[in-house]
């Protein structure tokens, strides 16, 4: 028993360092991500984990010096029955002290269940938090069948929530262009426009600024599902479940006004396109239902190199184009990238920055490194599309799915002697959306992944009753609002009214029962 505990404790803080939540019953449905993982999950490990094994370590010597001491004792079945009572009493009547008569002290609750995953492990400590999510596990299987004052308050909301206003000239301005949405592996936003000892980190993404509209407070807004949460977000305007992974929990789910079907009512033919094998996260039936027409994974590569999860980005980004040239234009393409995964260890020959010693074998050099890699290969596969005359009729959009070396060794960051103030990142992850005939601007209204699918939209001349009471985003070019809500709850930016800033985190709760219900299915 004592070496369960510590393995779910160990668990436990390995998942939070990288997730910021603890781990569910949901998540034995994601067994299939453990491939090629290994790294990452050892990455999360630190030192002081090692006080978890202490105890064991002392037992297995105590019991080994002392193996008779036990042996001849008899067991006291009324003992056990009395004092277990007594404990089960006890935690009883405190629990009904404190959390039903409130007699404790001021905040104080025992064994209450809360929308913060932090306060129910405080709560219900960790033993009863695993022994409460097998009871949640257990109701959150059943069908959700949602009430009709339930659909009333969604369609409600989604009326509160939407903006109308006059068109601008954002509107149309990248209409019948083929659109590639290129997400990209753990880029945060702090390295954009960034050097270090005089080398720039991103050539690549600097360059394109000049013909694009760079969203520079664009907000990370993944939760358990990481990055097939990014792929949902983009896609479908949704907030993710809030327990387990959307893809593996809802992968047939419907979604009528989802980007690749707002872009097939415009014409365009849809496919999305990974290095990585479809289990993975159980992104294929997800984006299929999603609906996207056609779907490749890595089987349809020439797996010729390896890095950390899977193909390289060089590899993937030079075969990709191959896959383009044959679809039916005016096509909508999604792809993601794997290399700059964390722990952020790259063979030392792609390894172009010149860094000081302090940053090697720091995981924040490391990271500069990993991006600065597949900034490179990103500007490798705009060339090829420029070569195959692709680029001149096309929409390139690329975005970091979530933080990287933020998202997983803070400490470590935060803990450098020689850290600099634009390290800081902030949750925020790049939006870039590119074209050749475009003028450079920066546009520093805060949202996030949400608003992606109303934003690029607009941007492709989709009508507003595409999306308007259908997506939880907004129109970033068209919009008076000024924020962005993350996965936790933390709202950002600017409160408006009374009610606003309520209204809008209760969008989370708007798209967990959207999903769970299958709200959209006709």
């Amino acid at each position: 028993m004592n070496v369960v505990i510590t393995v779910i404790f160990i668990g436990d803080i390995w998942y939070y360092r990288s997730n910021h939540s603890f781990l569910s019953y949901h998540m034995l449905k994601a067994t299939s991500n453990l491939n090629n993982l290994g790294d990452s999950i050892w990455a999360m490990s630190r030192k002081i984990d090692i006080m978890f094994l202490i105890d064991i370590l002392i037992l297995i010597f105590l019991c080994i010096k002392h193996s008779n001491v036990y042996k001849y004792y008899k067991k006291n079945f009324l003992s056990f029955c009395i004092l277990f009572i007594l404990s089960i009493s006890y935690l009883c009547y405190a629990h009904y002290k404190i959390d039903i008569l409130k007699k404790g002290y001021e905040n104080q609750f025992l064994f209450r269940n809360s929308w913060s995953q932090n306060q129910t492990m405080a709560s219900l400590t960790p033993i009863g938090y695993h022994i409460f999510d097998v009871y949640r596990f257990y109701k959150e299987s059943q069908p959700y069948i949602m009430s009709t004052d339930e659909k009333n308050n969604i369609a409600n909301w989604f009326k509160t929530k939407s903006e109308i206003l006059p068109d601008n000239k954002y509107k149309g301005l990248l209409k019948n262009k083929n659109l590639i949405v290129l997400q990209i592996e753990s880029l945060e936003n702090f390295v954009i426009g960034r050097k270090i000892n005089g080398e720039e980190i991103t050539p690549t993404l600097n360059k394109l600024l000049k013909n694009s509209l760079y969203f520079d407070n664009y907000i990370e807004q993944t939760y358990n599902g990481t990055t097939s949460d990014a792929e949902l977000l983009t896609n479908t305007s949704l907030y993710p479940v809030r327990s387990g992974s959307t893809f593996f929990r809802y992968p047939g789910n419907a979604y009528i006004n989802s980007l690749p079907n707002i872009m097939k009512r415009l014409g365009y033919s849809t496919v999305a396109i990974h290095p990585d094998k479809g289990s993975y996260w159980n992104w294929l039936p997800s984006l299929k239902s999603i609906g996207f027409d056609k779907c490749f994974d890595s089987s349809s590569f020439n797996i010729d190199e390896i890095i950390g999860l899977g193909l390289s980005d060089e590899s993937f980004l030079k075969q990709l184009p191959e896959i383009l040239e044959n679809e039916q234009q005016p096509f909508y393409s999604f792809s993601i990238t794997l290399t700059s995964h964390s722990p952020f260890n790259i063979p030392e020959k792609y390894k172009e920055l010149k860094l000081n010693d302090s940053f090697n074998g720091s995981k924040i050099g490391g990271y500069f490194q990993s991006i600065r890699y597949t900034d490179k290969q990103i500007g490798n596969f705009i060339n090829i599309l420029d070569k195959k005359g692709l680029l001149n009729n096309s929409v390139l959009v690329i975005y970091g799915d979530h933080e990287g070396v933020h998202k997983f060794f803070s400490d470590e960051v935060n803990s450098m002697q020689n850290k600099e103030s634009w390290w800081d990142n902030n949750l925020e992850v790049p939006l870039i959306i590119y074209s050749k005939d475009i003028k450079g601007e920066t546009i520093s209204t805060i949202g996030g992944q949400v608003d992606l699918l109303p934003t690029i939209s607009y941007l492709m001349g989709a009508n507003s009753s595409d999306y308007l009471l259908t997506s939880i985003g907004r129109n970033l070019l068209n919009t008076n609002f000024n924020f962005a809500v993350t996965s936790n709850r933390k709202y950002i930016g600017k409160e408006y009214k009374s009610f606003h800033k309520e209204f809008f985190l209760n969008g989370i709760d708007i798209s967990d029962k959207i999903i769970r219900a299958n709200y959209f299915k006709k």
